[in-house]
């Protein structure tokens, strides 16, 4: 698998260190943070102008030196992520109902069925075929509306439902998702970094950042089903306790170490407008 987009890690920086601190920091600061996770500086200020065209970020000039800030609508878009992100992965109780949507679209509007179907998947809904989506996560119908309302081409009906007395629930959960491919990805999140000791700030704040990046797709790649529907041995929790256990152990100095790149591009900044 190729290296992420500079962009992609760029979010995974916003959300990080940005978000938490005040929403705004120095252009270079953001270039030097993506130089050390191993980008170019031509990569990331490529990344950089593409997200302020796109309205991720703001830009306020100072003297020779230029600010970014995060957007309304970037904030709120990280706030939301960082919440399913670090929420994801811990146990929870099933009360054995199920959400369904039957979802229709007119064969001509073949646009609007991959939008919906993909809007569908990554809220974490497997599909039977048919127009038929569920999942165990009942809760998630407000935003399911949310996802499919606006799109008159749409024909979307839900449902609250128990299984009944004929089939079977594994198998069910084994038809609507490739959980082969989910157990893969956990067990290479676990084998890239069970083993890594990082030994300064700056390798702290590249793994950091590299294992939040890596951990962000599983809240829309695990359909985050019930232990009673996954097949033995399943790795989630296993993940997750790395997960958990790393980016404690890494945090203060990765912090530590973005803070750095800031405070001394301030001094800098100062100096010149002196």
């Amino acid at each position: 698998m190729g290296a992420p987009a500079a962009r992609s890690v760029l979010l995974t920086v916003l959300g990080e260190y940005v978000l938490p601190r005040s929403g705004s920091v120095w252009q270079e600061t953001l270039v030097a943070a993506l130089g050390a996770v191993g980008y170019s500086r031509h990569a990331s200020r490529q990344a950089l102008a593409r997200s302020t065209r796109e309205g991720w970020l703001t830009t306020e000039r100072r003297g020779r030196r230029s600010r970014m800030s995060l957007s309304v609508e970037t904030a709120e878009l990280l706030r939301n992520g960082a919440e399913r992100i670090y929420s994801f992965g811990h146990p929870w109780q099933w009360d054995g109902r199920w959400l369904m949507v039957v979802l229709r679209v007119p064969e001509e509007r073949r646009a609007v069925r991959h939008q919906l179907r993909s809007r569908l998947a990554w809220a974490g809904l497997g599909s039977l075929g048919g127009g038929v989506w569920l999942t165990p996560h009942v809760e998630r119908e407000g935003e399911l509306a949310d996802a499919i309302d606006g799109e008159a081409a749409a024909d979307a009906t839900s449902f609250v439902a128990e299984f009944g007395a004929v089939g079977d629930p594994e198998r069910v959960a084994a038809a609507a998702w490739d959980l082969e491919r989910v157990r893969e990805q956990y067990t290479a999140f676990i084998e890239d970094f069970a083993r890594v000791r990082p030994a300064t700030p700056e390798a702290c704040f590249r793994m950091q950042t590299t294992l939040v990046h890596a951990w962000r797709k599983f809240p829309f790649l695990d359909p985050d089903l019930p232990a009673s529907l996954l097949p033995p041995r399943w790795p989630r929790e296993r993940a997750h306790a790395l997960f958990v256990d790393r980016h404690q152990r890494w945090g203060r100095l990765a912090r530590e170490y973005f803070e750095g790149l800031e405070v001394g591009l301030g001094f800098a900044a100062e100096a010149e407008a002196a």
